[in-house]
């Protein structure tokens, strides 16, 4: 019999709209892990620093709004069963669906850019991992949040796919967003993210690379449970 174990941490990276949260969350159902979709808390952060009026150049105010958060993450309960994947409560208010508003959209990058934001929330993301078994998705999992995890993937997929499934969401949501306005921000978004000078998003050196492209997310989970990590 095989003394392996599964990994109770497993990061998933990858960039915006590339079904890495849809992915993560089957994942996470079929494990019984916690999903933790660690650019919920950056929005978080970006979605309280403009209901305070803050002007999000200045760092050292975001930073320090930040630091006062309390950002907490759970599991979907039956009588929350409206299409979300998780819950967030920031300062015990459930915001899950507020921060994926179209201005949380334009400007999470930018605060998600700032070192002391990152610094912040890190150090609760890998608190977090130690407290329950979570599949982790985000940008920087598998590079600075779990450098060590056991598995790591990286999740993406064509711009233009990103864009339109990002369109359907907001369409399904009752937004009149334009697909060429949305394809727009994420080729912005993707320069921002892989550019900063701290944490950019990258693959770890260590990662299996999935392109969603034309796939379904069941075809790339069912790849990534025939993994030899995920064997016992």
């Amino acid at each position: 019999m095989s003394t392996r174990t599964i990994p109770t941490a497993i990061a998933i990276d990858g960039p915006a709209a590339s079904g890495k949260t849809t992915i993560g969350q089957m994942l996470a159902q079929h494990l019984h892990y916690l999903l933790l979709d660690t650019g919920s808390m950056y929005r978080a952060a970006t979605y309280a620093a403009l209901e305070a009026g803050l002007d999000l150049e200045d760092e050292a105010a975001v930073v320090a709004l930040t630091n006062r958060l309390q950002i907490v993450i759970e599991d979907v309960t039956e009588e929350k069963r409206d299409g979300r994947r998780y819950t967030v409560y920031l300062d015990g208010e459930d915001v899950t669906w507020a921060l994926r508003s179209p201005r949380v959209d334009a400007n999470v990058s930018l605060v998600s850019s700032y070192p002391g934001v990152r610094q912040i929330l890190v150090e609760r993301q890998r608190q977090m991992a130690q407290e329950r078994p979570v599949v982790m998705v985000g940008r920087d999992i598998g590079t600075v949040v779990l450098p060590d995890a056991r598995l790591k993937l990286y999740i993406t997929a064509s711009p233009s796919e990103r864009a339109q499934r990002r369109h359907r969401e907001r369409v399904a949501r009752g937004s009149d967003s334009e697909y060429e306005e949305i394809l727009a921000d994420v080729i912005r978004r993707d320069g921002i993210d892989g550019s900063r000078v701290h944490s950019p998003m990258r693959p770890a050196e260590d990662a299996l690379l999935l392109d969603t492209s034309g796939r379904s997310p069941e075809q790339i989970l069912a790849e990534i449970l025939a993994l030899p990590q995920l064997e016992v």
